[in-house]
């Protein structure tokens, strides 16, 4: 497969036409034609709906165009890697993380992240409502679960789950649940998101699901706060086991009810849309899995 048919496939997507991108490609009209009936020959699927008034991706073009972007862009990073130094890697990204991810585990990352790369700039947005990319100028967006918008893309970071954990200091007082049902005897610890309490804690044992509505004496629309009452010794609280993981590895938290299974979480890295998929982009998203990877050994 050509890697010329695969920029023109993008450019002519870009263009919403082939006289359009081969113009920007600096080639005729014909050899454009070509090398798209080329591509999908190769790849035995139709990309593109031709009338004589308009050109439109397929269904299966759209979800190629994701992977093709994708792909051109770690090659042209590839490039730059064999071409110079990483400090020529340059430029600002605006990143929007959720505040107890952001502060207790990206920030470390970012440090090395910033120190491998001097020429790059970052400007960090923090809080756990998804950030409007246009309004707020933020680039990229590290998020738990799946986007709202489908036309932004999403890469998977990595896939972790939520757990039950407390301090051991709040255990030793108050006693260890043995199980789901004497939830309702302790102070739980509920986040808050878009004016809306998430008191309602779903598990899985044994291939059956559970769901136990909690409640407590705090709650806060910042996650960060919540993790900080559970290591004081205020509550249990239900967390992604991303996010406290270095609080269970030093015994400030420790694991509750590990029969049961919290729900699956995927971490994400969101960009508004597939022009935005930049080899910088990629860089950190590689990074991220790096270090997610080994945190959760």
């Amino acid at each position: 497969m050509l890697i010329n048919d695969l920029s023109l496939f993008v450019r002519v997507a870009d263009c919403g036409s082939i006289a359009g991108a081969a113009v920007e490609l600096d080639i005729s009209a014909a050899a454009a034609s070509a090398g798209l009936k080329r591509l999908e020959k190769q790849l035995d699927a139709v990309l593109f709906i031709r009338t004589t008034r308009s050109l439109r991706l397929t269904a299966q073009g759209e979800r190629y165009l994701i992977h093709c972007r994708e792909a051109l862009a770690s090659l042209l990073l590839g490039e730059q890697a064999l071409a110079s130094e990483k400090g020529t890697i340059s430029g600002e990204l605006t990143v929007s993380v959720s505040s107890d991810f952001g502060r207790n585990v990206l920030l470390p990352w970012l440090d090395g992240f910033l120190n491998d790369y001097p020429n790059l700039s970052i400007k960090l947005d923090i809080g756990d409502n998804l950030s409007h990319f246009l309004h707020d100028k933020i680039d990229v967006a590290l998020r738990y679960g799946q986007p709202p918008d489908s036309n932004q893309v999403a890469f998977t970071i990595c896939n972790t789950r939520r757990i039950l954990c407390a301090s051991p200091g709040y255990i030793a007082q108050h006693g260890m649940p043995e199980t789901l049902a004497q939830l309702s005897q302790h102070n739980c610890l509920i986040f808050k998101l878009d004016q809306r309490d998430h008191d309602l804690w779903s598990f899985n044992r044994d291939q059956q699901q559970y769901k136990v509505r909690v409640s407590g004496n705090r709650s806060s629309n910042d996650a960060e706060i919540t993790r900080r009452w559970a290591v004081a010794g205020q509550g249990i609280v239900f967390k992604v086991a991303l996010d406290v993981a270095d609080d269970l590895k030093t015994g400030k938290l420790v694991p509750i009810l590990t029969e049961y299974i919290g729900e699956s979480v995927a971490l994400n890295l969101i960009c508004p849309g597939r022009e935005h998929v930049t080899p910088v982009m990629l860089l950190l998203r590689d990074k991220l899995r790096q270090h997610c990877q080994q945190l959760l050994l």
